[in-house]
């Protein structure tokens, strides 16, 4: 039995927080300091957050999942500097060689020893998707909806989401489809009317993928997908918080619209997080890091460079939202959506999963199943 205390730190709200982890699971919380033996962490003056749950991942510390599957565990190996502690693994539109890689990656499991952010299947995002709003995707790869594409394609086999334009010929059948086989089906680089992301939602569409980028904007008598997205209680959305990809004041006008429970922060990152400005890939694709964020050479956005932290406290400079209100889509809502309920949550028998920041939002460690992670200062 392994037990780890942590003590003197507070939650999100301020309250005091001292916690114990036994075999991986909080088994005592509360403001004192519990009575327990075992490994003992000093959280003072730190925030204890839920895990983070980071649910578009491209890449980090120049490992791009598309381009070499195979490193997958690397990639996850990598996250907890970056607070993360479960993420959903994103393979672009590629070759399909890409997509059955990352899957027997997945499949065979981690490597003896090894530690890091449990990855919870993973995210194909495309390549059934709209070619004028491919963005970064390369086009040569993309394919029409099919039910022969997504054979195999299952919760149970891996593939946790799948991003799709539902304006697509084919679109709706196969997002049946792949919401029976209890895949979380997003709408995403897509140029749908609202009427048709309303259909995808009939047929099982539960979230939209990176709001407001690789779709046309919001317009009064043409709300698209930012609109049915906005106003259909049932979908969520992922959004890029970089301070890159949307304007503060879209930000805002987002997260009033959806409020905590439907706004979801991701980060899209790429190989990028983590190097410093020059040459990155994405896929098979060379791109520019600027400034932080990747580019292709006509300047197209390509992922982020951004970590989950440095997404909230953009987020929270744009919404003037309290640190427990922007946390609550990457780490509860984010659980929720993928039907892992211990997970995103200080409660007594949850995942002994945790986030210690400083007030700047900071990575200072990280907790994945009761082992400490040193986070990047």
């Amino acid at each position: 039995m392994t037990t780890l205390v942590v003590r003197g730190g507070h939650a999100a709200d301020g309250t005091p927080l001292a916690l114990v982890i036994t075999d991986g699971r909080i088994v005592q919380l509360g403001a004192a300091a519990p009575g327990a033996d075992g490994r003992e962490y000093d959280a003072t003056g730190l925030t204890v957050l839920p895990g983070l749950i980071d649910l578009q991942v491209n890449g980090v510390a120049g490992i791009d999942i598309t381009a070499t599957p195979e490193r997958l565990w690397d990639v996850a190996a990598a996250l907890p500097r970056h607070g993360v502690t479960a993420f959903v693994p994103t393979v672009i539109t590629s070759a399909p060689d890409a997509r059955e890689r990352a899957l027997a990656t997945l499949r065979a499991g981690p490597p003896p020893g090894w530690s890091g952010a449990h990855p919870l299947g993973l995210h194909f995002e495309g390549p059934m998707i709209a070619a004028g709003r491919r963005g970064a995707h390369p086009e040569r790869w993309l394919r029409a909806p099919a039910p022969e594409l997504v054979a195999g394609w299952s919760r149970a086999g891996g593939v946790a989401m799948v991003t799709i334009a539902p304006e697509l010929p084919g679109a709706l059948a196969v997002i049946a489809e792949l919401a029976a086989r209890g895949v979380v089906v997003a709408i995403g680089h897509t140029a749908a009317r609202a009427e048709e992301v309303v259909a995808a939602a009939d047929h099982g569409a539960r979230m939209v993928t990176h709001l407001g980028n690789a779709m046309p904007p919001l317009a009064g008598r043409a709300p698209g997908a930012v609109g049915a997205a906005l106003g259909l209680p049932r979908l969520v959305a992922g959004v890029i918080a970089d301070g890159q990809h949307l304007h503060p004041a879209t930000l805002a006008a987002y997260w009033r619209a959806l409020g905590p429970g439907r706004f979801l922060p991701v980060t899209d990152c790429t190989a990028a997080l983590g190097l410093p400005d020059g040459p990155a890939r994405l896929g098979e694709q060379r791109v520019w890091v600027v400034d932080g964020t990747p580019r292709l050479a006509d300047g197209t956005l390509a992922g982020s460079g951004a970590s989950l932290p440095a997404c909230l406290r953009v987020l929270r400079a744009a919404t003037g939202a309290s640190l427990a209100e922007v946390v609550t889509g990457c780490t509860a809502g984010a659980a929720r959506l993928l039907g892992s309920p211990d997970r995103g949550r200080l409660a007594v028998g949850a995942r002994g999963d945790l986030t210690l920041v400083d007030a700047d939002l900071n990575v200072i460690a990280t907790v994945i199943d009761g082992r400490v992670h040193e986070g990047v200062r």
